[in-house]
Protein backbone atom coordinates (compact mmCIF):
# COMPACT_ATOMS: atom_id res chain seq x y z
CA UNK A 1 0.00 0.00 0.00
CA UNK A 2 1.46 3.84 -0.83
CA UNK A 3 0.53 6.06 1.80
CA UNK A 4 -2.27 7.66 0.31
CA UNK A 5 -3.89 4.06 0.91
CA UNK A 6 -3.72 5.03 4.73
CA UNK A 7 -6.17 7.47 6.87
CA UNK A 8 -3.93 6.83 9.88
CA UNK A 9 -0.33 6.11 9.68
CA UNK A 10 2.14 6.11 13.66
CA UNK A 11 5.53 5.12 13.97
CA UNK A 12 7.25 4.56 16.83
CA UNK A 13 5.27 6.98 18.86
CA UNK A 14 6.21 7.81 22.41
CA UNK A 15 4.88 9.63 25.66
CA UNK A 16 6.49 10.57 28.71
CA UNK A 17 4.97 12.56 31.74
CA UNK A 18 7.73 12.93 33.81
CA UNK A 19 9.12 9.35 34.83
CA UNK A 20 5.84 7.62 33.88
CA UNK A 21 5.84 6.11 29.90
CA UNK A 22 2.68 6.58 28.39
CA UNK A 23 3.54 4.75 24.87
CA UNK A 24 6.16 3.00 24.63
CA UNK A 25 7.21 3.10 20.35
CA UNK A 26 3.83 2.33 19.36
CA UNK A 27 3.25 1.31 15.43
CA UNK A 28 0.19 0.85 13.38
CA UNK A 29 -1.45 1.95 10.34
CA UNK A 30 -5.35 2.65 9.41
CA UNK A 31 -6.68 1.99 6.40
CA UNK A 32 -8.85 4.64 4.44
CA UNK A 33 -12.04 2.97 4.39
CA UNK A 34 -11.71 0.79 7.66
CA UNK A 35 -12.97 0.22 10.64
CA UNK A 36 -10.18 -0.26 13.42
CA UNK A 37 -10.39 -1.65 17.14
CA UNK A 38 -7.81 -0.15 19.49
CA UNK A 39 -8.28 -2.48 22.11
CA UNK A 40 -7.20 -2.65 25.53
CA UNK A 41 -7.60 -2.47 29.69
CA UNK A 42 -8.28 1.10 31.43
CA UNK A 43 -4.88 2.73 31.64
CA UNK A 44 -2.91 1.04 28.83
CA UNK A 45 -2.50 4.13 26.62
CA UNK A 46 -5.29 3.74 24.16
CA UNK A 47 -6.67 7.52 25.02
CA UNK A 48 -3.39 9.13 24.87
CA UNK A 49 -2.91 8.07 21.66
CA UNK A 50 -6.20 8.70 20.02
CA UNK A 51 -6.17 12.49 21.80
CA UNK A 52 -2.06 12.34 20.09
CA UNK A 53 -4.33 11.90 16.33
CA UNK A 54 -6.74 13.87 17.12
CA UNK A 55 -4.65 17.29 17.77
CA UNK A 56 -5.42 17.66 21.22
CA UNK A 57 -2.54 16.39 23.01
CA UNK A 58 1.56 16.83 21.76
CA UNK A 59 3.71 14.00 21.70
CA UNK A 60 7.19 13.12 22.78
CA UNK A 61 8.46 11.63 19.91
CA UNK A 62 7.72 9.38 17.02
CA UNK A 63 5.65 10.12 13.63
CA UNK A 64 2.19 10.81 13.31
CA UNK A 65 0.31 11.12 9.81
CA UNK A 66 -3.57 11.71 9.85
CA UNK A 67 -4.85 12.29 6.76
CA UNK A 68 -2.00 13.79 5.30
CA UNK A 69 -1.67 15.98 7.82
CA UNK A 70 0.77 15.74 11.34
CA UNK A 71 -2.06 16.38 14.09
CA UNK A 72 0.39 18.66 15.81
CA UNK A 73 0.57 21.14 13.00
CA UNK A 74 -3.40 20.88 12.25
CA UNK A 75 -5.83 23.43 10.28
CA UNK A 76 -9.13 24.30 11.01
CA UNK A 77 -9.52 22.68 7.52
CA UNK A 78 -8.58 19.36 8.74
CA UNK A 79 -10.26 19.50 11.77
CA UNK A 80 -13.75 19.62 9.48
CA UNK A 81 -12.33 15.92 8.09
CA UNK A 82 -12.58 14.18 11.78
CA UNK A 83 -15.66 13.38 13.55
CA UNK A 84 -15.30 13.13 17.41
CA UNK A 85 -17.31 10.81 19.89
CA UNK A 86 -16.08 11.46 22.83
CA UNK A 87 -16.82 9.29 26.41
CA UNK A 88 -18.64 12.16 27.98
CA UNK A 89 -21.91 12.87 27.22
CA UNK A 90 -23.34 15.43 25.35
CA UNK A 91 -23.32 19.16 27.28
CA UNK A 92 -26.80 19.66 29.31
CA UNK A 93 -28.44 23.01 28.08
CA UNK A 94 -30.96 24.76 26.65
CA UNK A 95 -31.08 23.58 22.92
CA UNK A 96 -33.37 21.00 21.41
CA UNK A 97 -31.95 17.68 19.71
CA UNK A 98 -32.51 19.56 16.21
CA UNK A 99 -31.27 23.23 17.08
CA UNK A 100 -28.09 21.84 18.52
CA UNK A 101 -27.54 19.57 15.38
CA UNK A 102 -27.97 22.66 12.88
CA UNK A 103 -25.85 24.84 14.82
CA UNK A 104 -22.91 22.02 14.47
CA UNK A 105 -24.12 21.35 11.34
CA UNK A 106 -23.80 25.35 10.31
CA UNK A 107 -20.16 24.69 11.34
CA UNK A 108 -19.32 22.37 8.62
CA UNK A 109 -18.53 22.64 4.68
CA UNK A 110 -20.75 19.92 3.61
CA UNK A 111 -22.39 18.49 6.31
CA UNK A 112 -25.28 15.67 6.50
CA UNK A 113 -29.20 16.86 6.40
CA UNK A 114 -30.33 17.29 10.17
CA UNK A 115 -33.46 14.79 9.67
CA UNK A 116 -31.65 12.16 8.45
CA UNK A 117 -29.10 12.12 10.95
CA UNK A 118 -32.01 12.23 13.86
CA UNK A 119 -33.60 9.31 12.59
CA UNK A 120 -30.13 7.53 11.92
CA UNK A 121 -29.24 7.51 15.53
CA UNK A 122 -32.88 6.95 16.74
CA UNK A 123 -33.58 11.01 18.16
CA UNK A 124 -36.62 11.50 16.09
CA UNK A 125 -39.19 11.65 19.45
CA UNK A 126 -36.65 13.81 21.16
CA UNK A 127 -36.20 15.97 18.52
CA UNK A 128 -37.87 19.06 20.01
CA UNK A 129 -36.60 17.68 23.54
CA UNK A 130 -33.75 20.24 25.05
CA UNK A 131 -30.66 18.02 25.80
CA UNK A 132 -30.70 19.05 29.65
CA UNK A 133 -33.89 17.13 29.77
CA UNK A 134 -32.90 13.68 27.51
CA UNK A 135 -31.36 10.51 29.70
CA UNK A 136 -28.13 9.47 29.64
CA UNK A 137 -28.46 7.16 27.23
CA UNK A 138 -30.56 9.54 24.70
CA UNK A 139 -27.82 11.89 25.37
CA UNK A 140 -24.94 9.26 24.40
CA UNK A 141 -27.40 9.20 21.21
CA UNK A 142 -26.90 13.24 20.44
CA UNK A 143 -22.87 12.43 21.09
CA UNK A 144 -23.04 10.13 18.28
CA UNK A 145 -25.08 12.61 16.44
CA UNK A 146 -22.68 15.57 16.49
CA UNK A 147 -19.72 13.19 15.44
CA UNK A 148 -21.36 12.40 12.72
CA UNK A 149 -23.08 15.37 11.22
CA UNK A 150 -20.25 17.01 9.27
CA UNK A 151 -19.83 13.99 7.02
CA UNK A 152 -16.04 13.18 8.47
CA UNK A 153 -13.98 11.31 6.34
CA UNK A 154 -12.42 9.76 9.87
CA UNK A 155 -14.59 9.28 12.47
CA UNK A 156 -13.42 8.48 16.57
CA UNK A 157 -15.77 6.30 18.81
CA UNK A 158 -14.58 6.31 21.83
CA UNK A 159 -17.02 3.31 23.58
CA UNK A 160 -19.84 4.97 21.87
CA UNK A 161 -22.04 2.42 23.29
CA UNK A 162 -22.15 3.44 26.95
CA UNK A 163 -25.55 3.71 28.12
CA UNK A 164 -27.40 1.79 25.27
CA UNK A 165 -29.89 -0.27 25.61
CA UNK A 166 -29.41 -3.86 23.53
CA UNK A 167 -31.73 -2.86 20.71
CA UNK A 168 -30.15 0.67 20.34
CA UNK A 169 -26.64 -0.90 19.93
CA UNK A 170 -28.13 -2.52 17.19
CA UNK A 171 -29.29 0.08 15.19
CA UNK A 172 -25.58 2.02 16.15
CA UNK A 173 -23.64 -1.12 14.40
CA UNK A 174 -26.31 -0.54 11.53
CA UNK A 175 -25.24 2.78 11.22
CA UNK A 176 -21.76 2.58 11.94
CA UNK A 177 -22.03 -0.02 8.73
CA UNK A 178 -23.76 2.57 6.50
CA UNK A 179 -20.97 4.80 7.70
CA UNK A 180 -18.49 2.46 6.75
CA UNK A 181 -20.49 1.30 3.21
CA UNK A 182 -20.15 5.29 2.71
CA UNK A 183 -16.29 4.96 2.60
CA UNK A 184 -15.91 6.64 6.45
CA UNK A 185 -12.69 5.38 8.06
CA UNK A 186 -13.51 4.36 11.53
CA UNK A 187 -11.14 4.22 14.26
CA UNK A 188 -13.16 2.65 17.72
CA UNK A 189 -12.57 1.64 21.07
CA UNK A 190 -14.93 0.05 23.41
CA UNK A 191 -14.81 -2.49 26.33
CA UNK A 192 -17.42 -4.69 24.05
CA UNK A 193 -15.49 -7.22 22.64
CA UNK A 194 -18.49 -8.53 20.33
CA UNK A 195 -19.36 -4.73 19.55
CA UNK A 196 -15.45 -5.06 17.89
CA UNK A 197 -15.70 -7.88 16.26
CA UNK A 198 -19.10 -7.09 14.87
CA UNK A 199 -17.96 -3.42 13.55
CA UNK A 200 -14.49 -3.83 12.80
CA UNK A 201 -11.99 -5.13 10.03
CA UNK A 202 -8.71 -5.39 12.22
CA UNK A 203 -7.94 -4.66 15.74
CA UNK A 204 -4.66 -3.42 17.52
CA UNK A 205 -4.30 -4.78 21.18
CA UNK A 206 -2.59 -2.26 23.58
CA UNK A 207 -1.27 -2.66 27.04
CA UNK A 208 1.42 -1.05 29.38
CA UNK A 209 1.67 1.55 26.17
CA UNK A 210 2.46 -1.10 24.21
CA UNK A 211 1.33 -2.32 20.98
CA UNK A 212 1.35 -6.28 21.71
CA UNK A 213 -1.05 -7.59 19.11
CA UNK A 214 -2.69 -6.33 15.82
CA UNK A 215 -4.41 -7.84 12.80
CA UNK A 216 -7.77 -8.79 11.18
CA UNK A 217 -10.61 -9.28 13.43
CA UNK A 218 -10.24 -13.19 12.42
CA UNK A 219 -6.71 -13.58 12.75
CA UNK A 220 -5.27 -12.01 16.06
CA UNK A 221 -3.87 -13.97 18.56
CA UNK A 222 -1.22 -16.72 18.11
CA UNK A 223 -2.87 -19.52 16.14
CA UNK A 224 -2.90 -21.87 19.26
CA UNK A 225 -5.38 -19.20 20.81
CA UNK A 226 -8.09 -20.01 17.86
CA UNK A 227 -8.13 -24.30 18.60
CA UNK A 228 -11.63 -25.40 19.49
CA UNK A 229 -12.01 -26.71 23.34
CA UNK A 230 -14.23 -29.83 23.22
CA UNK A 231 -16.01 -29.83 26.81
CA UNK A 232 -17.69 -32.84 27.96
CA UNK A 233 -18.55 -35.26 31.62
CA UNK A 234 -17.62 -38.34 32.39
CA UNK A 235 -17.37 -40.24 36.16
CA UNK A 236 -14.55 -38.45 36.81
CA UNK A 237 -15.88 -34.89 36.18
CA UNK A 238 -15.81 -32.38 33.68
CA UNK A 239 -12.94 -32.65 31.17
CA UNK A 240 -12.08 -30.91 28.11
CA UNK A 241 -9.48 -30.89 25.39
CA UNK A 242 -7.81 -28.46 22.52
CA UNK A 243 -8.34 -29.71 19.49
CA UNK A 244 -7.92 -28.57 15.75
CA UNK A 245 -10.60 -31.10 14.57
CA UNK A 246 -13.44 -30.94 16.76
CA UNK A 247 -15.98 -33.24 14.88
CA UNK A 248 -13.21 -36.15 15.00
CA UNK A 249 -13.23 -35.90 18.57
CA UNK A 250 -16.81 -35.45 19.05
CA UNK A 251 -17.57 -38.81 17.14
CA UNK A 252 -14.54 -40.74 18.56
CA UNK A 253 -16.15 -39.72 21.73
CA UNK A 254 -20.00 -40.97 21.20
CA UNK A 255 -18.32 -44.22 19.97
CA UNK A 256 -16.54 -44.64 23.26
CA UNK A 257 -19.96 -43.35 25.20
CA UNK A 258 -22.30 -45.56 23.15
CA UNK A 259 -23.84 -42.20 23.06
CA UNK A 260 -23.32 -38.38 22.63
CA UNK A 261 -21.20 -37.75 25.93
CA UNK A 262 -23.20 -35.48 28.77
CA UNK A 263 -22.48 -32.03 28.50
CA UNK A 264 -21.07 -32.27 25.24
CA UNK A 265 -20.31 -28.52 23.71
CA UNK A 266 -17.63 -27.38 21.24
CA UNK A 267 -16.56 -23.64 22.05
CA UNK A 268 -14.53 -21.57 19.67
CA UNK A 269 -13.03 -18.65 21.31
CA UNK A 270 -14.31 -15.20 21.12
CA UNK A 271 -12.63 -12.44 20.12
CA UNK A 272 -13.24 -11.23 23.96
CA UNK A 273 -11.62 -14.60 24.75
CA UNK A 274 -8.54 -14.14 22.86
CA UNK A 275 -8.25 -10.34 24.14
CA UNK A 276 -8.20 -11.71 27.78
CA UNK A 277 -5.37 -13.76 26.99
CA UNK A 278 -3.25 -12.17 25.07
CA UNK A 279 -3.70 -9.30 28.10
CA UNK A 280 -2.99 -11.63 30.97
CA UNK A 281 0.16 -13.16 29.08
CA UNK A 282 1.40 -9.68 28.70
CA UNK A 283 1.09 -8.78 32.39
CA UNK A 284 2.34 -11.82 33.00
CA UNK A 285 5.67 -11.37 30.62
CA UNK A 286 6.08 -7.68 32.45
CA UNK A 287 6.27 -9.44 35.65
CA UNK A 288 8.49 -11.26 34.66
CA UNK A 289 10.64 -8.90 33.52
CA UNK A 290 10.35 -6.75 36.46
CA UNK A 291 11.28 -9.70 38.84
CA UNK A 292 14.49 -10.29 36.85
CA UNK A 293 15.31 -6.02 36.91
CA UNK A 294 15.04 -6.41 40.73
CA UNK A 295 17.18 -9.77 41.38
CA UNK A 296 19.95 -7.95 39.07
CA UNK A 297 19.62 -4.62 40.96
Amino acid sequence: MTMSDEAVTVRDLRKRYGQMVALDGVSFEIHRGETFALLGPNGAGKSTTIEILEGYRDRSSGEVDVLGTDPGHSTLAWKAKLGIVLQSTAEAGTMTVTEQLRHFAGLFPRSRDVDEVIDATGLREKAKVRISKLSGGQRRRVDVALGIIGRPELLFLDEPTTGFDPEARRDFWSLIRQLKAEGTTILLTTHYLDEAAQLSDRAGVINHGRLIDIGRIDEIGEADARVPIVRWRDRDGIRQRRTTEPAALVTALAAEFGHEPPELEVIRPSLEDIYLDLVADDAAAESAVSETEEVVA
